[in-house]
This record gives C-alpha cells, structure tokens and sequence, in this order.
C-alpha cells in the first residue's frame, strides 16, 4: 500500500511539473547554416584588392616600372588578358596561340605577357585574374575543336601550384562587341570548366562576368551556365553601372561578386544611345573632382552597402585614350584613369583601400582563401 502511494504521488508530481498546451515554451534560436563559401571566397566584409589590365597599366617590372604595382600598395590580385582567336587580326596583330601568356604580345591595348608577371618577385604574393576571350570562335571550343589550346592554357594555370586564379570565361558575354552566339558561349563555358576538372586543376575559380549595363535579371537568367558550373559572378562598372543586376542575381544564387572591371567613366546625356562617355583625365583637378564624385563614391558605396556579395574589385590604372584599341571607342576614347597621375585622387584612393575591409598582397593572403578564413 505504501508503494502504490509512493507511485500515485510520482505521477501527480509529473503532471504538475509537466508543460501544459497553453504553457509559454521557452524558444531556442539555433544558428542557422551559414552557406558554404565558394572557391576563394572570403569573409563577409573582405573584398580583394586586384589592378589591371596590362603591363603598362599594372607596372611592377623593370621594363613597366609606372603602373599601380609602382606607387600603391601591392594589390591582393591582378589582372591580365589572353584570347583563344587562331586566325583573327586586330591592330597588325595576328592571333596564333595563347596571346598574352608566355609572350609579350600587344593587340591593340600595350604589350601583355602574365608569365613575366608570375616569376617576378613582387607579384609573388598576388592572386591572378584572366580574362579569356574567344569572339568568333565560341562556337569550335563548344564543338572541341580547339581543346588543344584549352589545355594548355589549363596546364600552365595549374602549374601555378597554390597561387589562386580567377578565369573569367567569355566576359562581358551579352556584350553587343562580343557578339557570341549564347548556347555556344554557354556549351564552351561548360566545356572548358569540365576539361579543367578533369586534368586536375585545382586553382581556378571559375567567374561568369556580364558588361554591367542594361541587363534585366531575366536577361542574366538565359545566359547562366549553372551553379555547378559557376563560382563568382562578375560584372564590369562602367558608366551605366546602376542598370546593373548582377549583385541581386548573384545573392540569389549564393555566389560572390567580382567586380571584375572598373575604371571612372562618366554617363552624358547620349551615353545609352551612343556610348559616349565625358572626358575624365584624372590629372585635370576638375574632371578628377567629377570623377570622385560621379564615379569613384557610388563605386566604393557598392562595396560598402553589399559586403555579403561583393568579395573583389579589380581597378584598370589605364592611361585609355593613349591606347590604339580605344581611339575610336566611346567609352574609353577620352578617359586617362592613371590613379598616380592625381596626388587627391591617389591619397583617397590609398586611403580606402588600407582599410581592414581590403585584401591586399601579404604572405598570408594565398593560405587564408584556400582555407576559406
């Protein structure tokens, strides 16, 4: 009898103690699943410094000794161009094999050699961005035609050991002036990552860069290779660069911006219609207090309002209007955007990206986007 009554008072005790349905449960917020970062990727808030676009442009050399490389900080990255044209002629140039990567070649933009750059001491320390053209010819890589030299453009990309490579494939690939028929671009783009894959490259990612202008988020949609087939997603900041969507298509898909070319040009009233953009000399005091306000705050204001996205800028330090490419171009015919050529413009510019937030050269850089920190 005593047992049982030990046993009726366990369970009286139990109901009394036990939630009731109409009882406030107190409510544990997990943390959530922070998404996986991709190749190179690194934390919010960081965002990679890279300079481009040539050797004069870039400098750093004993030969191209007044670049970026010659009077800022060395940049976490730069960038570079090679072209898959066999046969095609710009400038008196004649395309044959991979421009611009073990010779110094100049196709209309001042001479391009990355391999000069990769075995020089003070790139040592600096990711590598490429641009890989293929205008006319997007159609023979989908069809495998030109493998060849897909590989060994994939094999000195992975003789590179350790050093971190951005590929942009086909960039600017709805660009009016590239042209490309899109399910070629999209079958190439694919091609050339699955070739990769399995000869065993392992320090690439892989970005898909649109122009940045005019580009509605179904436009972006239809040119898309996959998110298996992705990386980061890049655009060009140009003069138009607020009809851009790829920062919002981007965080849709998980993926981190590249801001892969950027350079201060400044919209007119014709610029949709004509491409024509104010002329920007950065040594002139007044267009470079434009250009400051017009170009570089919204530019830096991006990085700043998307640090979730945007991961990494590449600035072009391009005297343009010297260039025998872009005499005749619109956008760039009347734009020197040298950054040394204005003491102001150069200690602003020093300024921001010595902040914590950037991702310069160091020792360190290579080890911390491999290991993702």
């Amino acid at each position: 009898m005593i047992k049982y009554s030990y046993f009726l008072l366990l369970i009286f005790a139990f109901a009394c103690s036990a939630p009731q349905a109409n009882d406030q449960e107190e409510v544990i917020d997990m943390p959530s699943e922070t998404p996986k970062r991709t190749k190179f990727e690194p934390k919010d808030g960081k965002c990679i410094v890279f300079a481009g676009q040539e050797l004069e442009s870039i400098g750093g050399l004993e030969e191209y000794n007044d670049g970026y490389f010659d009077h800022f900080a060395r940049p976490g990255g730069f960038t570079m161009y090679t072209k898959i044209r066999p046969g095609d002629e710009e400038f008196g140039f004649t395309y044959t094999g991979l421009a611009g990567v073990f010779t110094t070649d100049d196709w209309g933009d001042s001479p391009s050699n990355m391999s000069m750059q990769v075995a020089d001491e003070d790139f040592k320390h600096s990711c590598l961005a490429i641009g890989l053209e293929m205008v006319n010819h997007e159609g023979a890589i989908a069809r495998g035609e030109l493998d060849s030299l897909v590989l060994a453009l994939g094999n000195w990309l992975k003789s590179l050991g350790r050093r971190p490579v951005f590929l942009r494939i086909g960039y600017e690939f709805a660009g009016s002036w590239n042209h490309y028929n899109r399910e070629d671009y999209i079958t190439a783009y694919r091609r050339i990552k699955t070739m990769y894959d399995s000869i065993g490259v392992t320090n690439v990612a892989y970005v898909w860069q649109s122009h940045g202008s005019d580009e509605p988020m179904e436009h972006l949609a239809e040119w898309y290779p996959g998110d298996e087939y992705v990386d980061w997603c890049g655009y060009s900041f140009f003069s138009r660069w607020d009809e851009a969507n790829m920062i919002e298509f981007a965080r849709q898909h998980n993926k981190p911006v590249f801001i892969a070319e950027a350079t201060p040009t400044i919209s007119t009233a014709t610029t949709k219609t004509n491409g024509k953009t104010k002329e920007t000399i950065l040594s002139n005091p007044e267009q470079a207090e434009e250009a400051w306000e017009e170009w570089f705050t919204p530019f830096f204001k991006t990085i700043h309002d998307n640090p979730d996205v945007v991961k990494a800028i590449s600035y072009i330090n391009c005297h343009w209007k010297s260039h025998p490419m872009w005499v005749n171009n619109p956008t760039f015919q009347d734009v020197d955007a040298r950054l040394q050529s204005n003491k102001d413009i150069a200690d602003k510019w020093s300024k921001e990206i010595a902040k914590d937030s950037y991702l310069n050269a160091s020792p360190e850089l290579f080890d911390m986007l491999w290991d993702g920190k």
